[in-house]
């Protein structure tokens, strides 16, 4: 598995203050969302859900919302924008990590300690790991978290898209793949539940372990230039979004598979259209 994925930059720098400013407003959320982290005797029914169409015109605007393209079917958006009217919407949250600068947002216990109680960053990203570790852990965490699901089913996404699947690999081994595995899967739940389908972001080594875990598709940064698409395809047939932020990732991506997946560059910032520094391309 390829750890250092460029295009994460880009999420960070176009999402931080709208997301920080919904986790602290979904802090007064948690008594309504953790209802959704374990099933209530009285909860409804999962909502049947529908996964983006396969080999799809897609664009991903997590850097700001624009006028989508001609022939855009599939958009993704952060959580604090509005869905794209006619098409099929992904929701982006920031799932496993906090936002930088946002630890106060979060209750001391929710932050990864060591022993010495210093809290574990992302080193690249100088985010804070979330503590996943114990269902009590998970519990507390995806109270907020599902408050930003509750948010994007609420303005009408279709899907949702919880990044930092893989933070488990930056936790300098505190925190284990099962943990992110029963994290995700109360995610999965609570997204089923609000009528959302949910992708796996990244993290391909985890694939294989979709049933299990309730995710529905796979949106998966740079596999053309890392040679990993077909380790999600194994998993998750044609339902998968490739995003590459090269030119060698696209022309990889779509010599390989851009007759059957979704495949878009964008720039590595991910900015609006119109905007300096702009670029998409598609196969």
């Amino acid at each position: 598995m390829n750890t250092f994925l460029p295009g994460r930059s880009a999420r960070r720098l176009a999402a931080l203050a709208a997301t920080t400013a919904a986790i602290a407003g979904s802090l007064f959320l948690t008594s309504s969302a953790s209802a959704g982290t374990a099933e209530p005797a009285n909860a409804p029914e999962s909502a049947a859900v529908t996964p983006p169409p396969t080999h799809a015109n897609f664009d991903y605007q997590i850097g700001g919302a624009y006028t989508p393209p001609s022939g855009v079917e599939v958009v993704t958006r952060d959580h604090s924008a509005t869905p794209a009217p006619g098409l099929y919407n992904i929701c982006y949250v920031n799932a496993f990590q906090a936002q930088k600068g946002a630890e106060g947002d979060w209750k001391p216990g929710e932050l990864l300690r060591r022993d010495d109680d210093t809290v574990v960053y992302d080193g690249k990203w100088k985010e804070a790991l979330l503590d996943i570790r114990t269902p009590e852990k998970r519990t507390s965490v995806a109270a907020k978290v599902n408050a930003l699901i509750d948010e994007c089913a609420g303005k009408g996404f279709q899907a949702v898209e919880p990044d930092n699947y893989d933070s488990y690999t930056r936790s300098e081994d505190l925190i284990t793949a099962e943990n992110a595995k029963a994290f995700v899967t109360l995610l999965s739940a609570h997204a089923h539940r609000r009528g959302l389908a949910i992708a796996q972001k990244n993290t391909s080594e985890l694939a294989p372990d979709r049933a299990s875990t309730g995710l529905d598709f796979a949106v998966a940064e740079e596999c053309g230039q890392w040679n990993e698409c077909g380790d999600y395809t194994a998993s998750f047939g044609n339902n998968v979004i490739v995003i590459e932020y090269t030119a060698k990732g696209l022309n990889t991506a779509c010599s390989k598979w851009g007759g059957k997946l979704s495949v878009v560059r964008r720039d590595l910032n991910v900015v609006p259209a119109g905007s300096s520094g702009y670029l998409r391309k598609t196969c």
